[in-house]
């Protein structure tokens, strides 16, 4: 991987078509992004893949789909109303917020120990040195209200996390699909966080998208259960997603760290351009969460053995990665710049099967007779195989294959003077530039080994 930085990325972004600013033409919002063509794409192949390793190819995990807003009581049990908070201070100054905690530079919400620590900090907006109010707790959860009239009998929460839902429905899950433990319950959703100072990108914003497992497990077998999964979620990073091993590392929490119900807590962090920083966690977080829901509901959410004939509220490890960051890292993961033959040439990298098109399919020359024979392929390509294909047929050449390198694609499949005579065109590889020629009756099994 080549050392990128982040301002790199984002305009690679823009430029090609993976993220823009939302609603860009009105200035932005800040902490929301919309995902353009290749950008939609490359999130669903991430989504499919995670899906496919996560529920479709391991026995005994359900998948789930839950509603955005949930009954209130769910996140008054979670705890979130009363401590989904992050630490606040504005500058004196320039009335600019900040989180205390990333002022600081520590993991911490003990509000007297970040006051004396970012007391000589510099604000980062205006630059004045200890002007700031002291450290006070801010509520992320987005508010809303169900129903026409706007009081607190009516409000409600755009959820903050999936997981809360799937502890509400561990029990439907369980008795329709009549899963015994162990077993786990998937989910792919959006998430609001009302976020101090979103930043870096889209590593923090207001509307994410998470990724989220959850394990119920014997309490007896909890660390065992742990350490499956995380080896299991490392390893999706280097064998599914092709990520660099140099690139991650492990970080343990401290107990300061660990939520409060939490009896381990790891994340494999990413080397971002701003550092290594939490990609994505496994917890361990015992019997809490069926535990407040049982309570809060008056209904035990408890799990009988058939085989000891006794009950117990099951332990939960948790998997939980957001589909924007693992995004990002693939991005800067995949990243290359390279000198050839004295131009600059940029190169996603990226795992074929995540790319947002597999081929491309480019006549030499836009002459009627090149592209009406490179429409018949692709015609051909679209009908044969599962691949990603797109068409071009705009600009020199040699533009459309630096175009096709940026956005990753693996393979670029060239129709020249030679292919009306001999039936073969040239396929280039994007990661090497070598070329061979392949006849067209052989072009689509071709294709679909590489991919």
């Amino acid at each position: 991987m080549s050392e990128v930085s982040l301002e790199t990325i984002v305009s690679l972004a823009k430029r090609r078509g993976f993220v823009f600013p939302s609603s860009d033409i009105y200035g932005g919002l800040a902490g929301f992004y919309d995902y353009g063509p290749y950008g939609t794409q490359l999130a669903k192949n991430i989504r499919d893949l995670w899906w496919q390793h996560f529920v479709e190819k391991v026995p005994n995990i359900h998948g789930l789909d839950s509603a955005i807003i949930q009954n209130p009581k769910l996140w008054e049990a979670s705890g979130h109303v009363a401590g989904f908070n992050d630490p606040l201070v504005d500058c004196k100054n320039c009335q600019a917020r900040h989180r205390a905690d990333h002022l600081a530079g520590v993991d911490s919400t003990d509000l007297k120990k970040l006051d004396e620590l970012i007391k000589d900090k510099p604000c980062p907006k205006c630059g004045q040195k200890g002007h700031f109010t002291e450290a006070r707790t801010y509520n992320m959860m987005m508010k809303t209200y169900v129903g026409p009239v706007e009081d607190n009998e009516n409000v409600a929460y755009l959820r903050p996390e999936t997981a809360g839902s799937i502890f509400t429905n561990f029990e439907l899950v369980r008795e329709t699909t009549r899963a015994k433990i162990p077993f786990g319950i998937a989910q792919i959703g959006k998430a609001f966080r009302n976020e101090i100072s979103p930043r870096d990108f889209i590593f923090r914003t207001r509307e994410l998208e998470q990724m989220e497992m959850q394990y119920f497990v014997d309490p007896k077998n909890e660390t065992e259960e742990y350490e499956n999964l995380r080896k299991f979620n490392w390893n999706f990073c280097i064998e599914a997603m092709g990520f660099d091993e140099a690139n991650l590392q492990w970080h343990e929490h401290t107990e300061d760290e660990r939520a409060h119900y939490a009896r381990a807590a790891h994340d494999i962090q990413f080397k971002f351009p701003f550092g290594f920083k939490e990609l994505w966690g496994t917890h361990n977080r015992s019997d809490f969460d069926l535990t407040a829901h049982g309570k809060a509901s008056g209904k035990e959410l408890n799990y009988f053995d058939p085989e000891t004939e006794k009950s117990y509220v099951p332990f939960v490890m948790e998997s939980s990665v957001g589909v924007g960051r693992i995004f990002l890292a693939a991005l800067v993961d995949s990243y290359a710049e390279e000198d050839v033959e004295g131009e600059k040439r940029v190169v996603l990298r990226i795992n074929p099967k995540l790319a947002p098109v597999n081929v491309a399919i480019l006549p030499l020359m836009k002459k009627p007779e090149l592209a009406g024979k490179a429409k018949e392929i692709y015609t051909m390509l679209n009908q044969s195989t599962n691949l990603r294909i797109e068409y071009d047929e705009t600009g020199s050449i040699g533009k459309r294959y630096r175009r096709q390198d940026e956005i990753g694609t693996p393979k670029a499949v060239t129709v020249d003077f030679d292919t009306l005579e001999n039936d073969d065109v040239t396929i280039r590889d994007r990661d090497t530039m070598e070329q061979k020629r392949v006849k067209i009756t052989d072009l689509a099994k071709e294709l679909s080994n590489d991919s």
